[in-house]
């Protein structure tokens, strides 16, 4: 019997930086190539994603949840476009991980873990 795939939710701040590396390997579709997670996808990398956002929000602050939050619900629907790599929406949803990458980054230097 198959288990549903159960998208992964950060307990950290380094642990979320992870996840956003995951994402950024994995989009625009993060489906899982090797058929071991075989419904691993969009809606599942994102639930992951808005789910440990919000497991970690007294870590971030509210207005860097906010922010974090609207960067992740810009970059869906730019995934969603551009599959192919053909109008650049792909590239941009790649562009906002990294600032995403980059607000935990200046965080983790103001307030290790």
């Amino acid at each position: 019997m198959r288990r549903p795939y159960k998208p992964y939710i950060a307990q950290t701040i380094g642990e979320l930086s992870e996840k956003l590396g995951w994402m950024m390997l994995n989009a625009p579709t993060f489906k899982d190539r090797t058929g071991y997670f075989p419904d691993r996808s969009i809606d599942t990398a994102f639930q992951g994603l808005n789910d440990s956002l919000a497991n970690l929000r007294g870590k971030l602050g509210e207005e860097r949840y906010a922010k974090m939050r609207e960067m992740s619900d810009q970059m869906r629907p730019l995934f969603e476009s551009d599959p192919e790599g053909a109008t650049g929406g792909r590239k941009t949803g790649r562009q906002i991980i990294h600032e995403m990458e980059l607000m935990l980054r200046r965080k983790r230097a103001a307030a290790p873990e």
